[in-house]
Formats: structure tokens, C-alpha cells, sequence
């Protein structure tokens, strides 16, 4: 995959493009993206997948506490697994915000990216004033020989599938919504730093993972989930927080391993989120923290063996 964090864009050969952040990529996303594929297959194009670096909401600072579903690093990578030719984060700030919804579509998506084929969301709005719509492309597009295309909003339990959706299930722990909106686990990708060492004394061996700053987190708390290192998977309990039993301050993502007893400092490891056990709490003693850890742990094994887990059992 050719991956671009420029404005040196231009293509050579002919391609299908898809524009949008795609924060999480979701449903709605994947849908555009599957679409683009087909496109592409079927008449000798390059994929292309279109986004922004940063995502407009730091540039326009309307949402002071927003956080990305995906960090950049999660996104490339996930892009990389779905088999996209070209991914590209064009940069963005405010001149480029002031761009007309002409000047975007034909010089850079038609012109420079060589554009023969276009999918886009139905709501899909761009340009100055987000004055851009799929009408305005579509006759664009007609005047230069290029296939507009939009695909409908994708819907789950009767509502439309959004990044803005899942943010919110995440913050609300619903983890179970937020997870099959996202198709593919929320997820933590990162590399593992050294830690306090406590787990180790009391017999619960951690890894912990130090994220992506801009990368939104569950609240604090106690979740089941299941690490992928090395080609392998392992299930755990994973803590999001500042272990207050030791009066910790930094929040971190610490995660205990069934089964795993490997040093992987500095090694890049992925934990999948499926459901929340228990909010995060102080305990009087190091002792107590043991003991509920044990607990958690078995929370977890029940679940990983429960029919709930059985659906996500057959996907992986």
C-alpha cells in the first residue's frame, strides 16, 4: 500500500477514490470502501481511500474533549489489512478548509488523482461552507467523464451507523453496540512500556500499552478483552486508569494475560475490547487489589466461554 501524508498526491494511472475520515471504520465506512474495490477490480483502477491529517474537528477546536475512535497509526494500518492501494492524509488546516467545493473536486480529486470513479456517502458534504454535496459532484463529474456514485447510510437497530454514534457507546461502556457498528473490535494498538512491576509481585503479570494521546478511551474501568502479539492471541482483563490503590496519577492501559509470561518491552501489541466487568475503584491494601484482580479474572473467563462471546468466536 502506498501510503501518502502530503500534498504530493498526483497519480499516474487511473483511479477509484473514496473520500471521508473514516474514524473507526465502521459499517458506513467499509461499505465505501468495499464499493471502491469492486470499482477498481472490475475496471483496472487503483483504490484509492481519501482522508485528512489531522481529522477538521482539532483544526476547528468546536469540541474541546473530542478523541479519535482510531489513532492515525491504528488507521494505516487497518487500511493495510484491507487490501487499499493508495491511502492517503491529506493535510489539512484552515486555508485548505477555505478551498471551494469546485476547486477540491476537480483539481484535486479529478486532476491530480486521476479519478475515474467516485463513491461517496449520501450526506457527504465538502468545500467552503461545506457548500459540496454528491449533486454538485455528480455533475462535475459528468462533465469530465467521471462515475459519481453514492451509497446510502448504512443502518443498525434503526439508526445510522457514525463515528459520532460509537464515541458515544464507547463513553457510555457500551462496548457490545459499539463493537458490531465497528464490525472489527474497538481496539488498542500499541508498543508496551514499562510499568510500575506491581502485577508481577502479587502473581498477575502486566503489559502495558502507552496509546495514541488523541485516541479515545473507554472510561476507567475493568473490560474482558483478548491481546493479539506475535501471530497469537491471548485472553485477559485489561485496566484503563491511574491504579489508584497506588496512588498512581498518568492514566494507562494495563493489561494481565492468561497464559503469558513473556517480556515484551518495546514490542507492538493490539487488545481487543469486548465488555466491561467493573468500574475502576481504590482498594485498602495491595492484598484486596489481588484478590478482585482474581475475581476480574474469572469474570473474564466466563465470559470468553459464554454464549455472548460466541458470535465474535466464529468471526475470528
Amino acid at each position: 500500500m502506498e501510503h501518502i501524508t502530503d500534498t504530493n498526491i498526483t497519480q499516474q494511472q487511473p483511479t477509484a477514490v473514496t473520500i471521508g475520515n473514516f474514524d473507526g471504520l465502521h459499517m458506513g465506512h467499509r461499505a465505501l470502501i468495499s464499493l471502491t474495490k469492486q470499482f477498481a477490480q472490475e475496471e483496472s483502477l487503483k483504490s484509492v481511500v481519501f482522508s485528512f491529517s489531522p481529522h477538521p474537528m482539532f483544526v476547528f477546536g468546536k469540541k474541546p474533549d473530542f478523541a479519535l475512535v482510531m489513532a492515525p497509526s491504528e488507521k494505516e494500518y487497518m487500511m493495510q489489512k484491507m487490501g487499499i492501494d493508495v491511502y492517503i492524509e491529506y493535510p489539512f488546516d484552515k486555508q485548505f478548509s477555505s478551498m471551494t467545493a469546485e476547486q477540491f473536486a476537480c483539481d484535486i480529486i479529478f486532476e491530480q488523482l486521476k479519478c475515474k470513479v467516485l463513491i461517496v456517502g449520501e450526506n457527504y458534504k465538502f468545500g467552503k461552507n461545506q457548500s459540496g454535496d454528491y449533486e454538485l459532484l455528480r455533475v462535475l463529474g459528468e462533465q469530465r467523464g467521471v462515475k459519481v456514485i453514492y451509497v446510502p447510510s448504512v443502518l443498525f437497530e434503526g439508526d445510522r451507523v457514525s463515528s459520532t454514534r460509537i464515541r458515544q457507546c464507547l463513553k457510555d461502556k457500551n462496548l457490545e453496540e459499539a463493537n458490531h457498528m465497528l464490525i472489527s473490535p474497538y481496539f488498542i494498538l500499541g508498543k508496551v512500556a514499562e510499568g510500575k512491576k506491581l502485577g508481577r509481585t502479587i502473581g498477575f503479570l502486566t503489559v502495558n500499552i502507552k496509546a495514541h494521546s488523541q485516541k479515545l478511551f473507554p472510561p476507567n474501568g475493568v473490560y474482558a478483552t483478548k491481546t493479539l502479539h506475535d501471530g497469537k492471541s491471548y485472553f485477559g482483563v485489561t485496566n484503563i486508569g491511574k491504579n489508584p490503590t497506588v496512588d498512581g496519577t498518568f492514566k494507562v492501559v494495563e493489561t494481565y494475560l492468561f497464559d503469558f509470561k513473556k517480556m515484551v518491552y518495546g514490542e507492538t501489541i493490539q487488545t481487543y475490547f469486548y465488555k466491561f466487568i467493573r468500574e475502576e475503584q481504590k482498594f485498602p491494601s495491595v492484598e484486596a487489589l489481588r484478590q478482585q484482580m482474581e475475581k476480574d479474572a474469572e469474570s473474564a473467563k466466563q465470559y470468553f466461554h459464554s454464549e455472548e462471546y460466541d458470535d465474535w468466536r466464529e468471526k475470528q
